[in-house]
């Protein structure tokens, strides 16, 4: 009788316990489609991790200062069905993103593309509906 009362029980507190592993953040709740940039700058470092890869880059403005940016890529097994790899970011080259501004204000950046120093236009498998390959 005790099995069979606490079973159900015990069943659910493990379905709630793990709702936040299947929790995901939407393009728009973060990213401002309305807000385009391009980063110009010097890759610092690469986050290539789970649920999405990240670039580090150091741009510097036309006084001289530098900004960090963080730019979202999409998740790492995405960029590897594209054909990306983490060894084509290796730190200190050059790059241009283009992408969307986080709504809060931060230098952080969804990535739509980034063009390397070799002349790669690469598709970063950003979030937003409009920048899925055309087939």
């Amino acid at each position: 009788m005790k099995i069979t009362f606490f079973l159900p029980i015990i069943s659910l507190g493990l379905l709630f316990a793990s709702a936040p592993l299947f929790a995901h953040h939407a393009f728009a709740a973060e990213y401002d489609i309305h807000q385009t940039k391009t980063l110009k700058g010097t890759l610092t470092a690469v986050d290539w991790v789970n649920p999405h890869a990240w670039l580090h880059v150091d741009v510097k403005d036309d006084s001289g200062h530098v900004e960090s940016w963080s730019v979202e890529f999409g998740a790492p097994n995405a960029l590897l069905r594209r054909g990306l790899r983490k060894t084509d970011f290796p730190t200190g080259i050059e790059v241009v993103v283009d992408g969307y501004r986080a709504k809060d204000g931060t230098t952080t950046l969804n990535g739509r593309s980034v063009k390397l120093p070799d002349g790669r236009n690469l598709f970063t498998g950003g979030s937003s509906a409009d920048e899925q390959p055309q087939q």
